[in-house]
């Protein structure tokens, strides 16, 4: 039987083949070293000595503002910001400076860096430490941002993002790190930006979702499936670049769309998927709609936590009732 990997170590081991291939890759945060950070996903790796792998101060701003020196002098730095809603701190040297850098030099310069940080609600965090924030990003020519599903996704994400050529935010969901599944297949051994991939093929409807939510879809389809309904899951890996050719012919195929985002509305990357659908495939629409959060701050309460999260079952229920359908009973 095939051993399982587990999410967080998936993490793990991406860093350390990648420190081990490349003697420009180096690894930096709060706790990261000895301590294998918060969510214990990058123990083990200060073997690499603590020249190329140490523990920081405090100061995210600091944090982003060593990593876009090193970027830009020749480094490939990785560095941890512990949860993702403290990402608003490195928001000026990444959206100032390291996004830039490419465009400013006359394209002659690379910012090879990436900043990983955990995400998302269900954790009971509370509302100051469970927000995605992959939206405050994605505005930002020049940033891309990368949002693993699974254990495979994850490791080959993360060297794609590693050997890539421009800054990358990297966002795992706290929900997934004690997550096992298959290791990578040999396509998925380094993954690069802006390639999304169909990870369940139907007919009724194409189901758009990223990270967690991927997972949620796929528990949802197969729900669905048992009353008949099959959704087409697409994953997109990356919320920029995206990949709509590969959303548009499932659109194509489907002439459905339902994009869930954990995440308001308001927006959301969820919004900019179905508003680029409208643009480019309305031909092929006979409907579109979205699955996202309230638009309130994510709730401490569990009870309430669950009831404001994009479920499977909730997921499924949206199905149903656009589609007119009632599940199967015995």
């Amino acid at each position: 039987m095939t051993e399982l990997l587990e999410f967080r170590t998936a993490i793990r081991d991406a860093l350390a083949e990648e420190l081990e291939r490349d003697p420009s890759v180096i690894f930096f945060g709060e706790d990261v070293a000895a301590a294998g950070g918060v969510f214990k996903a990058t123990p083990d790796l200060e073997r690499f000595g603590p020249e190329r792998v140490f523990d920081t101060p405090i100061s995210e701003l600091a944090l982003a503002g060593a990593a876009y020196g090193a970027a830009v002098t020749g480094m490939r730095p990785v560095f941890e910001v512990m949860f993702g809603d403290f990402m608003a701190l490195p928001m000026d040297s990444l959206i100032n400076q390291a996004a830039k850098f490419w465009y400013i030099s006359n394209e002659q310069g690379s910012c090879p860096l990436v900043v990983r940080s955990a995400v998302g609600a269900g954790g009971r965090f509370g509302a100051i430490h469970s927000q995605t924030h992959a939206t405050w990003f994605q505005g930002v020519p020049g940033i891309k941002i990368a949002f693993p599903s699974s254990p495979a996704e994850a490791k080959g994400l993360l060297k794609g993002a590693i050997r890539d050529d421009n800054p990358v935010v990297f966002l795992e969901h706290k929900r997934l790190y004690s997550v096992k599944g298959p290791g990578p297949t040999a396509e998925q051994e380094v993954i690069p930006m802006g390639q999304a991939r169909i990870a369940r093929t139907g007919s009724d409807l194409t189901l758009v979702s990223i990270g967690k939510g991927v997972a949620d879809a796929l528990e949802a389809a197969e729900q669905l499936a048992a009353d008949g309904i099959e959704v087409e899951v697409v994953d997109l890996r990356t919320l920029r670049p995206l990949d709509m050719p590969t959303v548009l012919e499932s659109v194509a195929r489907t002439n459905r769309i339902l994009a869930v985002e954990e995440g308001p509305r308001t927006g959301g990357w969820a919004t900019g998927v179905l508003g680029l659908v409208a643009e480019e495939g309305l031909h092929d629409l006979d409907d579109a709609w979205i699955h996202a959060t309230a638009e309130t701050p994510i709730p401490y309460s569990p009870t309430l936590e669950d009831a404001f999260l994009p479920l499977p079952a909730s997921i499924a229920g949206s199905i149903r009732g656009r589609l007119g359908a009632a599940p199967r009973t015995a």
